[in-house]
């Protein structure tokens, strides 16, 4: 107890020194940064990656279906998103790991127009999204399918990013949006309201998860065990010092100090237990994705969900946090 407090002081103190004289540079791609980065990113902004030896540059990118291609391509060590894509990908001969999920839950939803009131309305209406297999794509569809919507009869548009999706919603370009939960502060001065809880209509559906390619894990092991006991400690700090993490994303973001969104985000994020600090793989939810893209036409080749899995780096991680 005394070794985690003391480290937890050190970090709200901003110490500078790390564990390690050298640290080795991890590149790592995540959806542009939003109301949730003070979360999502605490691992390298504070202290915490130094500490693992590592110095973790993140890579935005608009959506994770971009962020899986910058992972195969070489171009990042890794990155985190909805294994939807991931599934997909290895079924074509991706050779990728899944190895921990630090944020299980969805903090998710689609929003509509105000004169959208019931799920039927969206019949032959324009629904923003992201890139095809992202996670706006999958919530969008299996939403849908749950209300017994055909998808051949909804116009898919991919708009971008979560505030891209909210401008044109408000803006009235689209009837309705798969966006971050964070606008829900903002949504009824702009004429839109949520219209489906994402955790709540789809609770199997995973957010993100972590992957790196299995030559990756061949070639740098160490390395990779300790970016995801940074990731477990990071997600640990986040959870347990609230203002640390609101202060990282107004920071990030540059926000207003009175910006709502970071600390409903926090708020919802802990109330629902969305965050696993542990990185558990959860494989009943992940074979309940791999139906659903089967479901939503996605998915057509087989694969063995076991066979995207790595467990032994996440067990290996769990015993060099420092949070515990």
């Amino acid at each position: 107890m005394i070794k985690k407090i003391s480290y937890a002081l050190l970090l709200l103190l901003g110490a500078a020194g790390t564990a390690d004289a050298e640290t080795v540079t991890w590149r790592h791609a995540i959806v542009e940064p939003k109301s949730d980065s003070g979360i999502a990113m605490m691992a390298g902004k504070s202290d915490i990656a130094g500490r693992h030896g590592l110095n973790i540059e993140y890579v935005p990118v608009k959506g994770d279906a971009l962020a899986l291609k910058a992972l195969i391509a070489g171009d990042v060590d890794s990155y985190e998103g909805t294994p939807g894509g991931a599934i997909i990908a290895a079924s074509r001969g991706a050779n990728i790991k899944l190895v921990g999920c630090y944020w299980p839950g969805l903090s998710y939803g689609i929003f509509s127009t105000n004169k959208i009131a019931t799920i039927d309305q969206l019949k032959n209406g324009t629904f923003a999204i992201s890139n095809p297999g992202s996670l706006p794509d999958l919530i969008s569809r299996g939403i849908l399918r749950k209300h017994n919507i055909p998808l051949s009869g909804v116009r898919f548009a991919s708009l971008g990013g979560d505030a891209d999706r909210f401008r044109a919603l408000s803006q009235g370009l689209v009837d309705a949006a798969a966006i971050s939960t964070e606008f829900v502060p903002f949504a009824a001065d702009h004429q839109v309201h949520l219209l489906f809880d994402a955790h709540q209509e789809l609770p199997n559906f995973l957010r993100w998860c972590t992957y790196v390619s299995a030559s990756k894990i061949a070639q740098d092991r160490a390395e990779v065990v300790n970016f995801v006991a940074a990731q477990m400690d990071g997600a640990r700090f986040a959870m347990e010092h609230k203002q640390a993490s609101i202060d990282l994303t107004v920071k990030t973001l540059n926000l207003k100090p009175n910006d709502p969104r970071p600390v409903y985000i926090y708020d919802q994020a802990i109330k629902l237990n969305l965050l696993d600090p542990t990185m558990n793989v959860p494989m009943e939810k992940l074979g309940w994705m791999k139906q659903l893209l089967i479901d939503t036409g996605n998915l057509s080749a087989p694969i063995d969900i076991a066979n995207l899995v790595d467990t032994s780096i996440r067990t290996e991680a769990l015993s060099h946090r420092l949070i515990k």
